[in-house]
């Protein structure tokens, strides 16, 4: 680990990081939040930022680390992809540098470093809980659009790594969405019998991982640009209540896709995911 740079913030640290990714086979950037050391109860969220996004997005846009030094909690925000001169790239901003999606990509040229969800579970985390005493048993995760696909996802692929998953405005049918189907057919291939786990609707149809003692929240904005056409957010509703997943999702007129948004019920959501790692 790297240090780039470091910052007091509201008592606790904020701290950017470098290292080298042996999934990715690239440098990977994050930033951590550490709480004053006299209240850190060693519980951690981490945050999955949406398209276009870095880890600087949440980091310098969300207001989360007044709340997060209140209540004793460390946040990670990793980057979106990999990143490089070497590292594949498309001219669409939902494939390639800065939409990583938070797979495991099987598809040329993308396989080699496309590899964000086998990154995160397998190396970034535990890492991390290592080097900066994180408590993996407090353990939570959440995040934003296509972050909001991640944090739900990688809840239902590996349910007992987390203890509360939340998102906002996130996308969780992209098999249902045209440009979703477009990632996933180059990130995954033609078959779809493969996206299935990768989208947080059909997990919630096929598995056995919902978890009625688990509540997910979301919220989504109304005002939404892209609710109707990318997010719809109804079809993970019904399924959730199909499958007797519990979910609160709250729908908040007047509210967009933006970082105002996210500043909105960011507070919200660290006070609620306190409490589910207190349970």
């Amino acid at each position: 680990m790297e240090q780039i740079k470091q910052h007091k913030c509201h008592g606790g640290t904020l701290s950017y990081y470098t290292h080298q990714s042996q999934e990715t086979g690239t440098p990977m950037r994050f930033s951590l939040f550490t709480p004053p050391e006299e209240i850190k109860t060693g519980g951690y969220l981490i945050f999955l930022s949406g398209l276009t996004c870095t880890e600087d997005n949440f980091t310098t846009k969300a207001g989360a680390y007044k709340k997060a030094a209140e209540l004793g909690m460390s946040i990670l925000v990793p980057d979106t992809s990999p990143r490089g001169k070497d590292v594949p790239d498309d001219e669409n901003y939902w494939l390639g540098q800065g939409a990583g999606f938070y797979i495991d990509a099987t598809q040329a040229p993308w396989a080699k470093n496309f590899r964000m969800e086998s990154y995160l579970i397998k190396e970034l985390l535990p890492a991390c809980e290592t080097h900066f005493d994180l408590d993996a048993t407090k353990k939570s995760i959440m995040g934003h659009s296509m972050g909001g696909h991640g944090a739900l996802t990688l809840y239902f692929k590996y349910p007992q790594k987390f203890v509360s998953c939340s998102a906002l405005a996130p996308l969780v049918a992209p098999t249902q969405v045209s440009w979703g189907r477009d990632v996933f057919k180059a990130y995954l291939g033609e078959d779809e019998e493969l996206w299935a786990p990768h989208d947080a609707t059909e997990c919630v149809q096929r598995s056995a991982c919902a978890d009625t003692n688990k509540t997910i929240l979301i919220d989504q904005g109304m005002d939404d640009e892209f609710l109707r056409v990318s997010l719809k957010p109804e079809l993970f509703e019904t399924a959730c209540q199909n499958a007797g997943q519990d979910l609160m999702l709250r729908r908040h007129v007047g509210y967009d896709h933006s970082y105002f948004f996210i500043q909105s019920f960011i507070n919200d959501h660290l006070d609620w995911h306190k409490k589910m790692a207190d349970l």
